[in-house]
Order: structure tokens, then C-alpha cells, then sequence
């Protein structure tokens, strides 16, 4: 049974500092490419944040560079998001997501079920 659980979110104050993650199981998690979205109220899901399989690669959108880290470790089966110096604007809920492209361009993803964050005072 394939599972991405998500865990670490909560409320914290602007300025602060939280840690996500994503533990995957029932798939090769090593092999796939893993990313964060976050959707807010209102609003269309968005990518934060990607990472290749092996962490060799990650990318980051604008608005989150210079302040979230994505990274993975593959010998635990965990995904990670280093959140700082947060913003009211960063309040949402964060999904984890894994994709593998097969040779045939076949494809196959998951979806963990969110974790809340709030960046309020």
C-alpha cells in the first residue's frame, strides 16, 4: 500500500522556522522525483519546491528561494522541507508529491494527504 505522510506543520509566528516531512512507503522512493505544493484558500495549488532521486538537483519557486530548503533522505524513505524566516503569505496547506516517468512515458505519482502551516502573530 503506497502512503506519503506528511507531518511537522503547525502555527508559528512570522520570522519562525518550521521543518516538513513526507515518509513514503510501498514504492521504490529512491527512484522518484519528489516535490512540495502548497495550495492556500482561495487559490490554485502551486509548486514550491523539487527534488531529482538521488538530490542531486533541486529547484525552488522565487518566492520561497533564499528561505526553504528541500532535500531527502533516501536510506529513511523521507522527504524534507526546511521552512524559514516564514511569511503570513507562506500560510497553506503543504502536499508532498512523488513522480517516476517510465521509459515508455508511462508515469506514476502520489499525492500525500497535506499538512496544515499558519504564519500568523
Amino acid at each position: 500500500q503506497v502512503q506519503l505522510v506528511e507531518s511537522g506543520g503547525g502555527l508559528v509566528q512570522p520570522g519562525g522556522s518550521l521543518r516538513l516531512s513526507c515518509a513514503a512507503s510501498g514504492f521504490p522512493f529512491s527512484r522518484y522525483t519528489m516535490r512540495w505544493y502548497r495550495q492556500a484558500p482561495g487559490k490554485e495549488r502551486e509548486l514550491v519546491a523539487g527534488i531529482t532521486s538521488a538530490g542531486e538537483t533541486t529547484n525552488l519557486t522565487d518566492s520561497v528561494k533564499g528561505r526553504f530548503t528541500i532535500s531527502r533522505d533516501n536510506a529513511k524513505n523521507t522527504l524534507y522541507l526546511q521552512m524559514n524566516t516564514l511569511k503570513p503569505e507562506d500560510t497553506a496547506v503543504y502536499y508532498c508529491y512523488a513522480n517516476f516517468i517510465f521509459t515508455s512515458g508511462f508515469y506514476s505519482e502520489y499525492w500525500g494527504q497535506g499538512t496544515q502551516v499558519t504564519v500568523s502573530s
